[in-house]
């Protein structure tokens, strides 16, 4: 697996080893790419990257009203689930939670926290809100989860989706930390400077020993002449 060039042929062979070798050779330069690039992740995360929880309440369809053993009470609050999903998150629920907490969030801003999902056959609503506050994020998630509750039954004419988990306050943030982001940088930062490396020395055409003729060139080399240091001189 020689690393050849050769004038009309496009094919390039590369001596891994030799590779290797180059790589041995820069690793000074390898390592601190890889030093720097952490530090810049690091630096990324601290202070551009905010720390985000999450928390989770939950709601239930089925109400005391619905006969469990019908399929058409079943059917119903499947269906049900989809509408009270729009409710859940939609204007007049996120304005009165804002109203409520007095958050300094608008609409928009709030709606990009709040996540509503209804797991795969099932009639639960999933409230979830990410915020940088775990307890901020815990009340918000409470607080739409009441006030849905409560719009649902007064303007839907529809019982209220009963409640079966509260928020809660989660310290551990759902985003990748300071370990993760240095991490990946020098992982980013090693991998950039070995492909350059590798870029130059497949490229290289600069010729310096008889087995550079023959690698790059494609010339056998018949024999040698020493230089006349003299000559040099």
């Amino acid at each position: 697996m020689e690393k050849q060039n050769n004038r009309g042929n496009d094919v390039i062979e590369i001596d891994l080893l030799a590779l290797l070798f180059e790589w041995r050779i820069h690793w000074r330069a390898i390592l601190l790419s890889a030093v720097l690039a952490g530090v810049i992740g690091f630096a990324l995360r601290f202070y551009f990257v905010n720390t985000i929880y999450e928390s989770t309440s939950l709601l239930y369809v089925l109400t005391k009203s619905t006969s469990i053993t019908s399929l058409a009470d079943l059917q119903t609050g499947a269906n049900l689930t989809q509408d009270y999903l729009i409710v859940t998150k939609g204007r007049p629920v996120l304005d009165k939670v804002i109203q409520n907490l007095k958050l300094i969030e608008n609409y928009e801003e709030l709606e990009k926290k709040v996540e509503v999902n209804n797991p795969t056959n099932t009639r639960f609503i999933e409230i979830k809100v990410e915020d940088e506050d775990p307890e901020r994020a815990r009340l918000i998630t409470n607080e739409i989860a009441d006030i849905a509750a409560a719009f649902i039954a007064e303007k839907m004419d529809q019982d209220p989706p009963s409640l079966v988990q509260s928020g809660y306050s989660d310290e551990e943030p759902v985003n990748h930390g300071l370990l993760f982001y240095s991490l990946a940088g020098a992982a980013i930062g090693a991998a950039i400077a070995m492909l350059l490396t590798a870029i130059s020395f497949i490229f290289n055409e600069e010729v310096v020993t008889p087995e550079d003729v023959e690698q790059k060139i494609g010339f056998r080399i018949l024999a040698t002449l020493p230089i006349d240091e003299a000559m040099e001189g």
